[in-house]
């Protein structure tokens, strides 16, 4: 089974991410969505985990062959970081969302030496964002980011975009397409509801995907 599946297979059976079309879920924005992720779920099934990580190490392995640390996002990203490092045997450290206002006033917490080579550990990729900022504060150090991993990323053209223009390579477990199609092949939603899922994704402020 392609792992991209597999994962999409595991995070529809533990609702980490699931589909709610006809009663969609309201964002913080205030954008209704058809779908909620909480990738954290993943941490509370050892099944699932073990998928997840093993698949994050095989996508370090694969695409960023030269890694020497990998970072994780706060908070999300930092589990996630800190088992595929253990997995790896491989430094980790994570970078905060802000630099500490008390002691040595770290954002960057872990040891990092200007010049290596590192992987930023992220759970969701959605308009690219906070991970980019995770990203310019690791340049900023001096490290040279080899690239994103992360469990499950939308697609969003302003995410794709945003990443493009930051010269940095995003390689997800799965995305949001593979798992519209795998919720429709077991039941979670049905098979005409994908065009409306895709079609949030596509624009995700025209709310025209309700019907």
């Amino acid at each position: 089974m392609d792992l991209n599946i597999k994962i999409a297979k595991d995070l529809l059976k533990i609702r980490a991410v699931f589909f709610r079309p006809d009663d969609p879920f309201t964002w913080a924005s205030g954008i209704k969505s058809p779908v909620y992720c909480d990738n954290r779920l993943t941490l509370s099934d050892p099944e699932v985990r073990t998928d997840v990580e093993t698949g994050l190490k095989t996508l370090i392995e694969e695409n960023f062959p030269d890694a020497e640390v990998l970072m994780g996002t706060s908070t999300a990203g930092i589990a996630h970081a800190a088992i595929t490092a253990h997995l790896m045997n491989k430094p980790m450290g994570y970078v905060r969302s802000g630099a500490k206002d008390h002691g040595r006033q770290n954002q960057i917490e872990g040891k990092l030496d200007a010049g290596q080579k590192v992987v930023v550990v992220e759970d969701l990729i959605s308009t690219g964002g906070s991970v980019l900022e995770v990203v310019d504060v690791l340049r900023n150090a001096g490290a040279e980011v080899l690239g994103i991993v992360s469990i499950f990323t939308y697609g969003m053209e302003k995410g794709i975009k945003r990443l493009a223009e930051a010269e940095v390579k995003n390689i997800s477990l799965t995305n949001f397409d593979c798992i519209a199609e795998v919720a429709a092949e077991e039941g979670y939603i049905k098979p005409e509801d994908i065009k409306r899922l895709i079609a949030f994704r596509n624009n995700p402020s025209d709310e025209s995907w309700k019907g």
